[in-house]
């Protein structure tokens, strides 16, 4: 059974990192802009799967200042083809959004994937952005990632995963396939 299939109606969807990538590594260009990722102008299979089976989004701090200023913020996600709630974990909380459906979470990544996931109501919790993601495999809560890489090399940037306190996290592919010029990957997360 796959992370994404439920054994029972109730049981919550799985925790999936949804990211784009270019073949060098990575999942922003040096100045936090993603415009390599609608380079190749495909739709894919995986990422309709993905956008159709989440139920709420759960972000860094960083990716919705970005999303804010230059992708139409929550309207811009899947080119304004998903609605539902998005939390963005933050060390800054500030007045709460404009966008109701955006809320400033701060109790720490296991509380906010529990507040997340309860607002996903059964579907799958996506995350977005390098941080929150790393602070998720750390804590052993991420069951998939699906990755789209881009053939593009863009040389410097925020990375895919690594850096300081970056653990090794043994993966299983599931998904290989081609989207025109995009490759879709998509792992199952190991756990010892």
């Amino acid at each position: 059974m796959s992370a994404t299939s439920k054994s029972h109606p109730n049981e919550p969807g799985a925790v999936l990192w949804h990211i784009t990538m270019s073949l060098d590594g990575f999942i922003t260009a040096p100045d936090d802009t993603m415009d390599f990722a609608f380079l190749v102008g495909t739709a894919s299979p995986l990422a309709e799967e993905v956008m159709r089976t989440t139920g709420a989004i759960l972000a860094g701090r960083r990716w919705h200042d970005v999303a804010q200023e230059r992708y139409s913020g929550r309207k811009g996600i899947y080119g304004g083809r998903w609605r539902g709630p998005v939390f963005v974990l933050t060390h800054r909380p500030q007045d709460p959004s404009a966008d109701p459906a955006i809320m400033f979470l701060s109790d720490g990544i296991e509380h906010a994937v529990a507040t997340a996931r309860a607002a996903a109501e059964g579907k799958n919790l996506e995350i977005f952005g390098a941080n929150v993601a790393k602070q998720c495999l750390q804590a052993g809560l991420i069951d998939e990632i699906a990755v789209h890489v881009v053939p593009v090399l863009l040389g410097d940037g925020v990375r895919l995963y690594g850096g300081s306190g970056g653990a090794e996290v043994r993966l299983q592919r599931t998904t290989l396939a081609e989207s025109g010029q995009l490759t879709d990957l998509r792992f199952r997360v190991l756990r010892s």
